[in-house]
């Protein structure tokens, strides 16, 4: 692991129990009262307290996901991420049992079948996370993208991917956040830097290798065909 912060910088009160343990109750589905349009073909839902004991799930995966900090190129020259990520590329490998146990909720709410994972560690307020389009995990148009929230409370914001006015949410310990219909497509995201903010936080990505592939190109047309 590089950078010029180690993973222990970050301040966290832990629960009162000593060890991490599975939530005591299954997440409840989303509602039809927490779906906000964005526009006509875009929405979020946010529902707080989504998850029952989201601070067993914070230490536990603090203690046990495989965090590192990468780098990568940005215009000419290589840049540290000002965030810790981990990949968990299968719920088998998951740090927790609650997380299989979420995604297995998330796939039946939403009909996408959630099978993997990313994690980003934001120690501080001095981590963040640009403006981007989820990529690499949604090749298709319409992709669904649950983000669950532990630790500190962050701002989420979104914004038409051409500019203007973000929307801004903000996401507690246990909150989930589902970005569905264009939203991908049509809008960005960010985690902006927030120096005030001292409590590290942690978001859960759920990830489907399904809306990860490539749409299936149709056939080949012959010269002339239209």
């Amino acid at each position: 692991m590089t950078g010029s912060r180690p993973t222990g910088d970050f301040l966290w009160q832990p629960s009162l129990f000593d060890e991490p343990r599975a939530a005591s109750s299954a997440p409840a589905p989303a509602r039809p009262e927490v779906r906000r349009s964005l526009d006509s073909a875009s929405w979020v839902d946010v529902i707080p307290a989504w998850l029952a004991d989201p601070d067993a799930l914070f230490t536990a995966l603090l203690q046990r996901a495989p965090w590192e900090q990468r780098e990568r190129w940005m215009f000419d020259r290589m840049v540290i991420e000002p965030r810790l990520t981990a990949e968990v590329p299968s719920l088998t490998e998951a740090p927790h049992p609650a997380l299989a146990e979420a995604a297995d909720t998330l796939s039946r709410t939403y009909g996408v079948r959630y099978d993997h994972l990313w994690l980003n560690l934001y120690r501080d307020g001095r981590d963040s996370t640009a403006w981007h389009r989820d990529r690499i995990s949604c090749r298709r148009p319409g992709c669904t993208v649950p983000v669950l929230s532990l630790g500190a409370t962050r701002r989420f914001l979104l914004r038409r991917k051409e500019g203007g006015r973000s929307i801004a949410f903000q996401v507690a310990s246990g909150t989930l956040l589902v970005m569905g219909g264009r939203a991908q497509d049509d809008w960005v995201h960010s985690v902006p830097k927030e120096p005030g903010v001292v409590g590290a936080r942690i978001s859960v990505n759920f990830q489907s290798s399904e809306q990860a592939a490539p749409a299936t190109p149709g056939p080949r047309r012959r010269v002339g065909e239209r």
